[in-house]
């Protein structure tokens, strides 16, 4: 016999399956709940709990993803992206880009090609460490050992952008961080793209204060979604800024340090470095 457990579970995969299959219909909430024999509201609800997001969402995600692909085709247009992808105008596929990429569907495209991107490397007390930047912000920060496999990474994340090898007063500020000069926090800027659920998780990482730690249940909750631990794991190992956006401060519920993008045992130095700090 199934228990309720189960049962919700159930609905929720036969419910993600329907989305999958029927999002150029763009189905809504109404559609999907009478698809799964339960009421809005409450498959509203139950949704949230098992995925991490609203319905809304995550058909916004699917759309996207969808879209992405198409656009990677040299012949895609904007219109018949929108159109392939279910939206009824390309203004809706620019304001689905805007808030979950970043960026405009054209931009996307490009693949950053009007981007112009200074980069650098530098000696942190934790290894060798990428820093890149916009004239908007830091828009990458990576620990690595070889400099040809962190340059490359770059590339991959803007493969049309243009790049520079130039340390300038943007990269400057943020390095500081690594001097002991907390005073030029507040002079770092950002330049980040992603899903409006990942920048606010990211926003609640920059709010750990050094030398505190946090876990994935309480970043959930303070985010407004207590059932959300796994989704903002995955948004945590998005994080493009290393350090800066202190996701190494984010440990298990059992007191587990957890993985960490750039080594475990990178983060326990990190973790150890910090808590000293705090003292001195």
């Amino acid at each position: 016999m199934e228990t309720q457990n189960q049962l919700n579970y159930n609905r929720i995969a036969e419910a993600i399956a329907y989305i999958k299959e029927n999002f150029k219909s763009q189905p809504n909430l109404d559609d999907v709940a009478k698809k799964i024999h339960v009421s809005p509201s409450h498959f509203q609800k139950m949704f949230t709990e098992w995925a991490g997001t609203s319905l809304k969402k995550f058909l916004q995600f699917i759309s996207i993803e969808h879209a992405k692909n198409i656009l990677k085709e040299e012949k895609a247009t904007i219109f018949d992206t929108a159109h392939e992808t279910g939206l009824s105008s390309t203004s809706r596929l620019h304001d689905l880009f805007i808030n979950i990429e970043g960026m405009t569907p054209a931009e996307y495209k490009n693949g950053g090609k009007n981007l112009h991107i200074n980069y650098s490397f530098a000696e942190s007390p934790f290894g060798s460490i990428l820093v890149a930047s916009t004239s908007k912000g830091i828009c990458s920060m990576a620990f690595e050992n070889y400099e040809e496999t962190a340059f490359k990474n770059l590339q991959q994340k803007f493969p049309n952008a243009t790049f520079h090898k130039k340390l300038d007063l943007i990269q400057q500020n943020a390095l500081f961080i690594f001097q002991n000069d907390w005073n030029k926090l507040q002079e770092i800027k950002l330049h980040l793209k992603g899903t409006d659920f990942q920048l606010k998780v990211w926003k609640s990482l920059l709010e750990i204060p050094l030398g505190s730690l946090s876990t994935y249940g309480n970043l959930a909750h303070k985010i407004g979604n207590s059932n959300a631990s796994r989704a903002v794991g995955t948004a945590i190992g998005k994080n493009p800024v290393a350090y800066l956006i202190p996701c190494h401060r984010v440990i298990q519920s059992t007191g587990n340090l957890g993985e960490y993008m750039w080594g475990s045992t990178r983060k326990t130095v990190i973790i150890g470095w910090e808590g000293v700090k705090t003292f001195l």
